[in-house]
């Protein structure tokens, strides 16, 4: 093989197009030189310092791919976007999105026990919640000799899969990172689906829609083999790529780069066909309590959480015998970056990802999008609310977004932040921040006129300590005084 080829594209080319939408001309604009040139040096970087015998990367930006690039042979050829490689645990994105499916058809919940839909796993009573996020506290990896490598006939039946002792850790309390635990998940879409296997589940519901047709359980030419790389010496030893069989969910897909480009526009901005853009930014917010003093990395419902450089970056990173591939997006700045290469160990795929994303950032930073009014029509009466509004003497504005949604700040620099969603009772639910799950009631006087906002027993009022308002515990009689 020759390493050290290279080729680069700074629109789809070989990777193929990603579904566009709709973005002002400056976001489908190509990347400057400067930008592609430092792009590929990063690339160029991670392929010779890891050692890799191919590597293949591409920057997502306003729902598209706007560069490629490929180092070193596959076959004798610099690989380019239509060569699979295997892509491990992140696979596990996929089966996340399954179920986050299921549970928007109101099929199942996340917090149900995975008990109350399969028979016989370990853990019945470990929520569906826990396993997306990896807190049910079951053994990192299957019984038996090394999973990834052997083939999964050695693990016929679930119980296969768990040893004398599945859970290691009390469910719930910490994450523990468990392949097996996302077999139960795959088990549980076929439960679902009337017994139809999570990949062909997977092919009909999610892929198709994408255009994402190079994306397979097992390798379809062209595709790249999977290699070792002797720590000490520049030689390589072939890798066995076996069918796991049972423990599929946790890493058995095949992709390729053109593929994976539209898989990380898809988790950036969404597609009603597939999964709504709520149940992705669900998927992203940490699911379980981060350790350590400052956290830099956690985990979702099926997705690693990273911080670099002040950026929360979202995807996964994936490794199977004689694979690497790594995924990150930022959905602030709409950008994402895919790296994949084809040996067990050596490159950093995860950093170097990342850095990609960091790269376009740094150069050029996102556009806003164009300042536009609501679209119609317009409830006079929710207008009404916005404005001032003061906890006891701490002011903040109400403003209106779309979809009736509406957004509390603080004006005062320091106080709880939080978006709300309209519900059909007349009601708004918090989504973020303190008031999460909280209830925001508008409270009205006999005569229909608004009295105060309740916001999870917070009574919010037109005037600081006004003597009129309903101020919980009274307001002194004699008022502000000097």
């Amino acid at each position: 093989m020759t390493i050290g080829q290279s080729t680069e594209s700074h629109a789809p080319g070989p990777a193929g197009p990603v579904p566009e939408v709709a973005a002002t001309p400056e976001e489908f604009a190509e990347l400057l030189p400067q930008t592609r040139r430092a792009l590929l040096r990063r690339l160029a970087a991670g392929q010779a310092e890891g050692r890799a015998p191919s590597m293949t990367g591409a920057v997502v930006r306003g729902g598209r791919a706007v560069w490629t690039a490929g180092r070193g042979s596959v076959e004798g050829e610099v690989p380019h976007g239509d060569v699979q490689y295997r892509i491990g645990s992140l696979t596990k994105t996929f089966v996340a999105v399954l179920v986050l499916r299921l549970r928007d058809e109101g099929l199942l919940s996340l917090e149900d026990p995975v008990g109350r839909h399969l028979d016989g796993t370990p853990v019945p009573d470990a929520t569906i919640a826990q396993l997306l996020a990896h807190s049910s506290g079951l053994a990192a990896e299957a019984r038996g000799p090394w999973w990834e490598r052997t083939a999964g006939t050695l693990r016929p039946e679930p119980a296969d899969l768990f040893g004398e002792r599945p859970r290691r850790l009390p469910a719930g309390r910490r994450h523990h990172y468990s392949n097996p635990g996302y077999a139960l998940l795959g088990a549980l879409v076929e439960r679902l689906r009337g017994g139809t296997p999570w990949d062909e589940a997977l092919r009909n519901e999610v892929l198709e829609p994408l255009g994402m047709g190079r994306t397979t359980l097992h390798p379809e030419g062209p595709y790249a083999r999977g290699w070792a790389v002797h720590p000490w010496a520049d030689v390589v030893l072939p890798e066995p790529a076996e069918d796991t069989g049972l423990m599929g969910p946790a890493g058995q897909l095949w992709s390729t780069l053109g593929d994976l480009c539209r898989w990380a526009a898809f988790l950036l901005r969404g597609d009603e066909r597939v999964l709504r853009a709520a149940s992705l930014a669900e998927m992203r917010t940490p699911a379980v309590p981060p350790e350590g003093k400052a956290w830099e990395a956690g985990y979702g419902l099926g997705v690693q959480l990273m911080r670099r450089e002040g950026r929360l970056l979202a995807g996964h990173v994936g490794s199977m015998p004689g694979f690497l591939a790594a995924l990150w997006t930022d959905p602030e700045e709409d950008v994402a970056g895919v790296v994949l290469a084809n040996c067990t160990s050596g490159p950093a795929v995860a950093a170097l990802a990342a850095d990609l994303t960091g790269i376009v950032s740094e150069h050029e930073p996102r556009i806003p999008e164009p300042w536009r009014p609501l679209p119609g029509p317009l409830d006079p009466e929710l207008l009404g609310l916005t404005g001032p509004w003061y906890w006891g003497a701490n002011p903040h504005v109400l403003r209106l977004r779309a979809g009736r949604e509406l957004e509390l700040t603080p004006l005062s620099g320091a106080g709880r932040l939080s978006r709300f969603r309209a519900e059909k009772d007349g009601t708004w639910t918090g989504l973020d921040g303190y008031y999460a799950g909280e209830t925001l009631r508008v409270v009205r006087e006999r005569d229909g006129s608004v009295s105060h906002l309740d916001l999870g027993t917070f009574v919010f009022t037109r005037g600081p300590y006004a003597p009129s308002e309903p101020v919980p515990g009274g307001v002194d009689p004699e008022g502000w005084r000097v």
